[in-house]
């Protein structure tokens, strides 16, 4: 069983990302990408989606510049991602974020929610995961007995 503790209030781990220097001018998205293990057209869909919490530099050509800023914010809405918080929800923290100061009571409020819905989940697959290792060992116990041949077979039933 896996179990789950919450984060200290201080020294919260910092999300996983290249730890290179990036230039004061910023990197490529292609860059951004290889930096943050999303790819490009996600890093596009990110911008469109409202998921950026400042706008993201140009170049005098229109080209993207990702600060180090915007490269740990798109690895906290990977993890966010990932962890099945909605487009929308991950939307709502963004804008949440970028307000400033003064909203830190609804952010909590909406991290909590969704660690509380991570955690009914994990509860879920494990009690799945139970029943996956029972019938392991149902098959390792028929098989070492030499009675592999007598395991519920629904097409041989018939």
């Amino acid at each position: 069983m896996v179990e789950i503790k919450p984060q200290p209030a201080s020294g919260a781990a910092e999300p996983k990302t290249d730890r290179s220097a990036i230039p004061a001018a910023g990197v490529t998205i292609a860059e951004a990408a290889r930096r943050t293990g999303v790819s490009v057209h996600t890093l596009r869909y990110y911008e469109r989606a409202g998921l950026v919490i400042s706008p993201v530099d140009r170049t005098s050509g229109g080209r993207r510049r990702y600060r180090e800023l915007d490269l740990k914010w798109i690895t906290i809405c990977t993890k966010l991602r990932a962890t099945g918080m909605p487009i929308r929800g991950i939307r709502q923290y963004a804008e949440l974020v970028a307000a400033g100061s003064g909203n830190e009571a609804e952010r909590l409020a909406l991290l909590e929610a969704h660690r509380a819905d991570i955690l009914a989940r994990l509860a879920e697959i494990q009690e799945n995961l139970k029943m996956i290792d029972r019938k392991i060992e149902v098959y390792r116990g028929s098989m070492a007995a030499g009675e592999a041949d007598r395991l519920w077979a629904p097409l041989n039933s018939r």
